[in-house]
C-alpha cells in the first residue's frame, strides 16, 4: 500500500512519529533499537494504538530531529522531507 500524503500521515501523533521515521529513512527495527523499545511497541505508536509516554517523548524528539510540540500536536519544527 502507498505511503499517505504528509497532509494525511500527520493528523496524529502516530502519524507524526511514521512521518518523522520516513524523513531519517529508517526502518521500524533501526529506531526501535535505538529508541530502546520493541518492534512492536514501534509500530503500535505509529498505528496509534498506544502513545509513547512522556518521559519518552523529549527522546524520541531528540531522535528524530523534531520538535516536542510538532510530535503532540503538529505545531513547531517538523521533519525535513527527505529529497
Amino acid at each position: 500500500m502507498p505511503a499517505a500524503p504528509a497532509g494525511l500521515r500527520d493528523d496524529t501523533i502516530g502519524g507524526r512519529i511514521s512521518l518523522a521515521r520516513d524523513a531519517m529513512g529508517m526502518t521500524v527495527e533501526q529506531i526501535s533499537s535505538v529508541v530502546g523499545v520493541t518492534t512492536e511497541t514501534w509500530t503500535n505508536w505509529e498505528n496509534d494504538r498506544s502513545e509513547p509516554r512522556a518521559n519518552r517523548l523529549d527522546m524520541l524528539a531528540r531522535i528524530l530531529q523534531i520538535s516536542i510540540a510538532w510530535l503532540i500536536d503538529g505545531q513547531g519544527k517538523g521533519p525535513l522531507e527527505a529529497k
